[in-house]
């Protein structure tokens, strides 16, 4: 995940780094941040679903005790930020039971719902918990989101979620997946931020897992992506000079760090140097290292978009010894620094910024996460040092050496 108003909101003068309105206790965190699906069944089918859910029971996952276990072994391994996803969250029946107790605990338990079961009467038990973030999930215009979601009516229902959980005092984000099909909807759904005082704004690229990779098609030529970042930093840039306290964040393609420098290079040149400094503490993508993600059956991803790939299930052995557990081959690559890139990505000169981006894509499309990411929209004299031929040679002999700008 990028967080691109701390590092936008940094750069004003006598202005702190954009924060949350409630900040999770990462002073005390040592463990990742876990994303956890309680629950595949959903009220809906998205056509980009990377948890392939759909409106049924599922068997075998983990019970309301299962879970209060697993928390326990969470918290003493240093976890302290849980984001309670699915499927539909709401449509667990112990969601808010599992809830109370994570927030009693001391967890930052954010809730990733698609916003159509926040009504008159969920709210108030959903206001009682207290989240410390709600994000709801939305495609674009009404007809766009109806469409991807494939229910008439849906995009009606999140916004009534969303507009029910603002006033409630929750703090609330809107979630929007980045395709060729929605691309033309971001400045609509920025509008709709300011028209309805949302507070942050996540923007997801499109990732190539679950129900998302049978569209993978669709992804966004990489033009269109650099039009929408170029509109997304102008925007939270916008807000950084005004004082606004919005977030911007994006996720699944961390080329948006590299591609802030460049465009900081462009239109403030002399926050350049400053900002490249945080952008190289940053380091990058996080999978299988300060990201992971739980299944509904109680399997460990390295993040969300690992499904097809398990490391281990919680039910046999303790989520803090499969985290720790190197022997994978996968996890042991993850880790590592730098990874074993191959490809572009092993001979890119901005590896400490961006990690080498997702795996998942790489592994999708080739079999191989160490390939080079296919989701890079980098120009290739923007990320590749040519003049130095004899390591690009042995970079392409699939060394993976990173060229040092």
């Amino acid at each position: 995940m990028f967080r691109l108003s701390r590092y936008l909101h940094a750069l004003v003068p006598g202005e702190a780094p954009s924060g949350e309105r409630r900040t999770a206790p990462i002073q005390s965190m040592n463990g990742p941040v876990v994303i956890w699906n309680l629950i595949r069944r959903c009220n809906l089918t998205c056509k980009h679903c990377y948890a392939t859910s759909a409106d049924k029971d599922f068997d075998g996952e983990l019970s309301t005790d299962e879970v209060f276990e697993v928390m326990d072994d969470l918290w003493k391994y240093g976890v302290r930020v849980l984001i309670l996803s699915g499927g539909e969250p709401l449509m667990r029946p112990d969601i808010f039971e599992i809830s109370r107790h994570a927030k009693a605990m001391g967890f930052y338990v954010g809730l990733s719902s698609n916003g159509t079961l926040i009504d008159e009467e969920r709210i108030a038990a959903i206001a009682d918990v207290d989240y410390d973030y709600v994000g709801i999930s939305i495609d674009g215009s009404r007809a766009v989101h109806d469409r991807f979601r494939r229910r008439i009516g849906a995009y009606d229902e999140a916004l009534r979620g969303i507009r029910l959980c603002r006033d409630a005092g929750l703090k609330i984000g809107l979630r929007f997946t980045l395709t060729q099909d929605n691309r033309q909807d971001l400045p609509e759904l920025l509008r709709l931020m300011d028209d309805e005082d949302i507070d942050k704004f996540y923007l997801s690229h499109l990732n190539y897992a679950g129900r998302g990779n049978k569209h993978r098609g669709s992804d966004l030529h990489h033009r269109m992506t650099r039009d929408a970042m170029d509109l997304l930093f102008r925007t939270c840039w916008d807000d950084a000079q005004a004082g606004r306290r919005r977030e911007f964040v994006t996720g699944n393609n961390d080329a948006d760090g590299v591609y802030l420098l460049l465009w900081a290079r462009r239109h403030l040149p002399e926050h350049a140097e400053a900002l490249e400094a945080r952008l190289r503490r940053w380091g990058g993508n996080a999978s299988g290292v300060m990201i992971a993600n739980i299944d509904n059956l109680g399997r460990v991803h390295p993040d969300t978009m690992w499904w097809d790939y398990s490391l281990g299930s919680v039910r046999e052995r303790p989520f803090s010894e499969i985290w720790e557990d190197t022997s994978d081959p996968l996890m042991a690559g993850l880790k590592q620094r730098p990874r074993p890139l191959q490809g572009r990505c092993g001979r890119c000169r901005w590896l400490e910024v961006c990690g080498g981006n997702s795996r998942t894509r790489a592994w999708q499309l080739t079999g191989n996460p160490w390939a080079e990411d296919p989701g890079c929209y980098l120009e290739d004299g923007e990320v590749v040092n040519y003049l130095e031929n004899g390591r690009r040679s042995q970079a392409d002999s699939g060394k993976g050496e990173a060229v040092v700008p």
